[in-house]
């Protein structure tokens, strides 16, 4: 054999287990995406799991005898679980628990979470809410040029304050509104100001000298919020009066971020027009929120990635839903039928869909199932997930499995749920 072809001969060996090496790495990560980085049990109910995958684990455990798995009480600190077969797995306490599953038992192949969590009695509601919040803090949503009297332009914030900046003082005042920022810098003489910003959960000090502009009023040339509203749907209450809504986080419409709240609340809304979506174009809910006293139907206590939660106040007898109802839990739910229950025609109605993908580990935690509309009535109204449906409800085998969060864009039709475990552990 001559050396061109041994040479040869060695590459394309070579070539080939590279490409095996590839094949296997892709088919062992698609593996371990068809494994939930966290499963959730609810305390004191058995739930079944049938992953038919090579992979075992122990379950580690320092709660002797509360752990089953199989119906078969744990008497060790350890608990051996064979992913290649059905098993059920059963806690009659609250707790956190790892696995390291490995791939034939013998190959590192991903952690585990396992959460024994509290069973909650839901009430579903779909009733649209108007949402109104207060920063914590004055947000800055960027800066810009100041017209001085000079003739020049100056941009004094620029570099110093960013976007997504929360001032919460100045030379050392608290600060909560947009009026309390501007009348520091009217106040200043142009003499330069110690603001205290909030940024990325830190609390640093920035110098800014404010400018003369062409009016004789000191500015420092900065675009800034203090609160937001809008309308969304409330997705359940439940039965200590408490209540969880939108499946996404309230974001900032300037520059997308995640709204640090102070304070806030839910109204009701009167829906006022419907605008049909279409492709490339999300259609909306437009309404009027009824923001007095008597229409205030709860406070916003938290805003996260899941969703807004809060407390019911004395108007919650205004809450339209309907009865206490299970969670079902990912495991739980199947590709196939189920309802959204949600108001676009003058009252809650239930409207079938179809769930056509579940991710068990979704890239952003809100969008685990893709959900398509199917109901020719809701299609008639809306031609889909409008804005404003967020949070709507999912149910299926009459169990509360999520939320709608998020429209295709490109596909009205479409769109994506969140997971109900996850509102609920977001919740706390």
């Amino acid at each position: 054999m001559s050396s061109k072809k041994r040479i040869y001969r060695s590459v394309l060996i070579i070539l080939v287990f590279f490409d095996l090496m590839v094949i296997l790495d892709m088919g062992i990560k698609k593996m371990a995406s068809n494994i939930p980085s966290n499963i959730r049990v609810l305390v004191g109910t058995e739930e079944v799991f049938d992953f038919n995958l090579p992979v075992e684990g122990d379950i580690e455990t320092s709660q002797v005898g509360v752990f089953n798995v199989d119906n078969k009480q744990n008497l060790k600190n350890k608990i051996h679980i064979n992913l290649n077969k059905p098993f059920s797995i059963q806690s009659s306490q609250v707790g956190a628990y790892s696995v390291d599953l490995k791939l034939f038992g013998k190959f590192t192949l991903k952690k585990i979470n396992i959460d024994v969590i509290d069973s909650v009695e839901v009430i579903p509601s779909g009733m649209p809410i108007g949402i109104y919040v207060n920063t914590d803090g004055v947000l800055v949503l960027g800066t810009g040029d100041v017209a001085c009297s000079d003739g020049m332009n100056y941009e004094p914030a620029l570099n110093i304050l960013k976007s997504g900046d929360y001032i919460v003082a100045i030379n050392g005042k608290s600060i909560g509104t947009i009026d309390e920022v501007m009348n520091c810098i009217h106040n200043s003489n142009g003499q330069s100001m110690e603001f205290s910003v909030r940024r990325n959960e830190e609390i640093i000090k920035l110098k800014v000298k404010p400018v003369k502009s062409t009016d004789g009023d000191y500015k420092i040339g900065v675009w800034i919020r203090e609160d937001t509203q809008g309308i969304g749907t409330l997705t359940y209450t439940t039965t200590d009066d408490k209540f969880g809504a939108l499946g996404h986080p309230i974001t900032d419409m300037d520059t997308g971020t995640v709204l640090e709240i102070k304070e806030g609340a839910i109204y009701t809304t009167q829906i006022i027009d419907i605008v049909k979506g279409k492709s490339g174009e999300p259609g909306e809910i437009l309404g009027i929120i009824n923001q007095n006293p008597k229409n205030k139907i709860g406070t916003i206590s938290s805003n996260t990635s899941q969703g807004i939660y809060g407390k019911l106040g004395n108007n919650r007898n205004k809450i339209k839903q309907g009865q206490v109802m299970e969670i079902g839990l990912k495991q739980d739910i199947k590709l196939g039928k189920a309802c959204i229950r949600c108001m676009v025609d003058n009252e809650i109605q239930e409207y079938e869909i179809e769930i056509e993908k579940i991710n068990l580990n979704p890239s952003a935690e809100n969008k685990g199932m893709v959900i398509r509309i199917t109901d020719e009535r809701l299609l008639n109204i809306t031609n889909g997930i409008i804005q404003g449906m967020s949070g709507s409800p999912i149910i299926q085998d009459n169990k509360l499995i999520g939320a709608v969060t998020h429209v295709f864009i490109q596909d009205s039709t479409k769109g994506y749920g969140t997971f109900i475990e996850n509102m609920i552990i977001n919740s706390k």
